[in-house]
């Protein structure tokens, strides 16, 4: 029982896992405070307010309803979100697409006794081991 419950807490992608959470937190951590110290208050200039909306609040028969609460939450989540976006993803997303480009994709065609798709070059199914005939490319004579 143990041996099982160590060889689980031993897999890679557990351990990665685990490492990715504690990043993530500390990251989190930086990121709010980045939004917090400095992008709230330059909406909070921008809006004319002191960046602070946490004591806006309105009542509706004595019940208090502190909308502001929610405004800073919600800036916060917007401005963590494009910080995130154009900081992380963005940059990210362009260099895996510049070093390591996409292979290309090789045409595919259905096996005729599985259906299972093998690429049009193949001479036998993967899946069934089917001997199959590969597929010519067929060449158009120009017309002159």
């Amino acid at each position: 029982m143990l041996k099982g419950f160590r060889d689980f807490m031993m897999r890679g992608n557990v351990i990665d896992m685990a490492v990715g959470v504690v990043i993530g937190a500390a990251f989190t951590g930086v990121v709010t405070g980045f939004v917090t110290a400095f992008l709230t208050p330059v909406v909070g200039v921008v809006v004319g307010a002191a960046g602070d909306f946490s004591a806006y609040t309105f009542s509706v028969a004595g019940v208090h309803f502190p909308y502001g609460q929610f405004l800073n939450v919600l800036i916060a989540f917007v401005l963590t979100a494009a910080v995130l976006y154009f900081c992380v993803v963005l940059p990210v997303s362009k260099a895996t697409a510049r070093y390591m480009p996409k292979k290309p994709s090789v045409p595919k065609r259905p096996c005729p006794e599985c259906l299972t798709e093998i690429p049009e070059a193949a001479r036998r199914c993967s899946a069934c081991t089917a001997v199959v005939q590969p597929v010519v490319p067929v060449q158009v004579a120009a017309k002159y």
